[in-house]
C-alpha cells in the first residue's frame, strides 16, 4: 500500500506560481512512477505531468508544457509539481498519483495506469 498526501494549493493571480508537494509513505519510493493530475469541475481528471522513477523521464500534456516542471526527491520520498506564470484555465483539483512499476524508464500518462492516489489539493487562479 502506497499512501500520498498532496500540500501546497491555493489562490493566486494568473502569472503567478505554485510549487505543489506530495509525500508518499507505505512502499520504496524510487519503484513508483509518480504523476500529476488535475479535474476541474464539470471535467474528467486529466493527465498533467509525469516523472519516471529515477527522475530520468517525464512527460507533460500540451497545454503545461514550458510552464509546469515535475520533480522528485527519492531521499525525501516526495514528488513537486513547479506550476509558473498560471492560467485560469489551470483551476482545478490537482490530485498526486503514484505507479508501481519495474521498469526504470516508463512514464505512465494514463488515469487507469496509477494505483494510488492522493486526495487532491485545490488550485485557484484568479484573472
Amino acid at each position: 500500500q502506497v499512501q500520498l498526501v498532496e500540500s501546497g494549493g491555493g489562490l493566486v493571480q494568473a502569472g503567478g506560481s505554485l510549487k505543489l508537494s506530495c509525500a508518499a509513505s507505505g512502499r520504496t519510493f524510487s519503484s513508483l512512477n509518480m504523476g500529476w493530475f488535475r479535474q476541474a469541475p464539470g471535467k474528467e481528471r486529466e493527465f498533467v505531468a509525469a516523472i519516471s522513477r529515477s527522475g530520468g523521464n517525464t512527460d507533460y500534456t500540451n497545454s503545461v508544457k514550458g510552464r509546469f516542471t515535475i520533480s522528485r526527491d527519492n531521499v525525501k520520498n516526495t514528488a513537486y509539481l513547479q506550476m509558473n506564470s498560471l492560467k485560469p484555465e489551470d483551476t482545478a483539483v490537482y490530485y498526486c498519483a503514484a505507479a508501481f512499476t519495474l521498469l526504470s524508464k516508463v512514464v505512465f500518462t494514463e488515469r487507469n495506469e496509477y494505483n494510488y492516489w492522493g486526495q487532491g489539493t485545490q488550485v485557484t487562479v484568479s484573472s
